[in-house]
């Protein structure tokens, strides 16, 4: 597993992030033969070389076979005209996030895409006061944007990109013509989604960061700060559009995340503490929160201020989903505030096996790391039907199976 590091000196658009990632050495035809497998229109995806005050770096060059659409461009730093250009192309959130939850695209792929267009279609959302899955993309929604937001979760798989770290990031000053109107710099979707975010101090009157561009940084960057200090294996440079005094580039580094195992993997922890809500309430909101993809939620009876009993709520997400998790929590109890930490865990692989005993074939949960069998545990409902069938008491046909369970898969060898 990598880390990548983003490096925003001069801002983060969605294709600067693509063309930095693929002159990484992410494979732009594994990307093309992928983006072209989902319901869109004909596309040539090409990246040119090109001089940024003295740095070598990849420029998109971004075909569509609609005429309408343009030709050679992409649309990340001339942000204020795809409105315009593609006016035909505007497509809801829902449809957006449906066509990538129907396509045969790798798992962390679609989660991480999904995760982004949810960021900006919460940030759209709120600004234009609509549920977002409503929200028409402008700015975002055009094919071309569709293609930078999913190439470049399917770069970070080609390049097997577990965590990622950014910079600072700068926004940029002044006004930008948007799809809307004359905005301010940055534009107010960008500006929603960078809360939380640490910002840098570059003054330069142009759009630096795009919607796109906050989305990665929001949905899929697990800290901010300086470059990691491990060794380095390669480096990328993304190109933006425009020319300015200092190198418009997006650079991009690749580690070998050395701090975490192959079998580790990094998850998000979300907590906050409540006094004044009832169970059915607390009831719903564990509902929601298995509904929206946690891997676990729980909560701890805990004392607070003022003498008053109240209640821990602990929720454990992937990290492309605690966004969403984190607006249930918002939205769904009375907390004034949510704690969120990254932690790591090992997660034993896991795989069922059926054992044959005298009380019937009952499926048994087997954890398995580097060819160790840790855990072996017999299914539930299994054990439980079996004990009424027979009039035997639970704790002795589960400890039975268990026990030969054991026997049968002391390693990994015999499964």
């Amino acid at each position: 597993m990598n880390c990548l590091y983003l490096d925003c000196q001069s801002g983060i658009s969605g294709d600067m992030t693509l063309t930095a990632l693929i002159d990484l050495g992410a494979d732009i035809q594994y990307i093309t033969e992928e983006l072209q497998k989902l319901p869109i229109d004909e596309f040539n995806l090409g990246v040119k070389q090109v001089d940024k005050k003295g740095i070598a770096s990849k420029e998109l060059v971004l075909e569509l076979s609609n005429p309408a659409a343009g030709h050679h461009h992409s649309h990340e730093h001339h942000h204020g005209h795809v409105h315009n250009r593609h006016q035909h192309e505007h497509r809801k959130a829902a449809s957006i996030l449906k066509m990538i939850e129907q396509s045969d695209l790798p798992v962390r792929v679609k989660e991480r895409s999904k995760s982004v267009f949810e960021v900006i279609a919460q940030a759209e959302g709120k600004i234009h006061g609509m549920d977002p899955v409503d929200v028409h993309f402008h700015e975002v929604g055009a094919m071309d944007s569709i293609i930078d937001v999913i190439g470049v979760c399917l770069a970070l798989e080609n390049l097997n990109v577990g965590r990622i770290v950014a910079s600072p990031v700068p926004t940029g000053y002044g006004k930008v013509q948007m799809a809307h109107g004359l905005y301010p710099i940055p534009a107010p979707a960008t500006t929603e989604i960078l809360k939380g975010i640490t910002l840098a101090d570059f003054p330069v009157e142009a759009e630096l960061t795009t919607p796109t561009g906050a989305g990665f940084l929001k949905a899929l960057v697990s800290e901010f700060g300086h470059i990691p200090a491990v060794t380095m294996e390669r480096i990328g440079y993304g190109a933006g559009k425009k020319d300015f005094d200092h190198p418009n580039v997006l650079r991009a580094i690749l580690f070998e995340d050395q701090s975490v195992e192959r079998d580790r993997e990094e998850i998000v922890v979300l907590e906050c503490q409540i006094d004044d809500m009832t169970g059915e309430a607390f009831g719903y909101v564990m509902e929601k929160l298995f509904e929206s993809r946690a891997l676990d939620a729980y909560y701890t009876p805990v004392q607070m201020k003022k003498n008053r009993p109240g209640t821990l709520l602990t929720v454990l997400a992937r990290p492309t989903d605690s966004v969403r998790l984190e607006e249930i929590l918002l939205c769904e109890t009375s907390t004034f505030g949510v704690r969120k930490s990254t932690w790591s865990r090992i997660v034993l692989e896991r795989r069922f096996e059926i054992v044959e005993t005298r009380f019937g074939n009952i499926s048994v949960k087997i954890g398995v790391k580097n060819h160790k069998v840790y855990q072996v545990s017999p299914e539930y409902e299994e054990i439980r039907e079996a004990a009424k069938k027979y009039g035997k008491p639970f704790e002795e046909i589960y400890f039975t199976v268990k026990e030969k369970a054991q026997f049968l898969f002391s390693t990994v060898h015999h499964l």
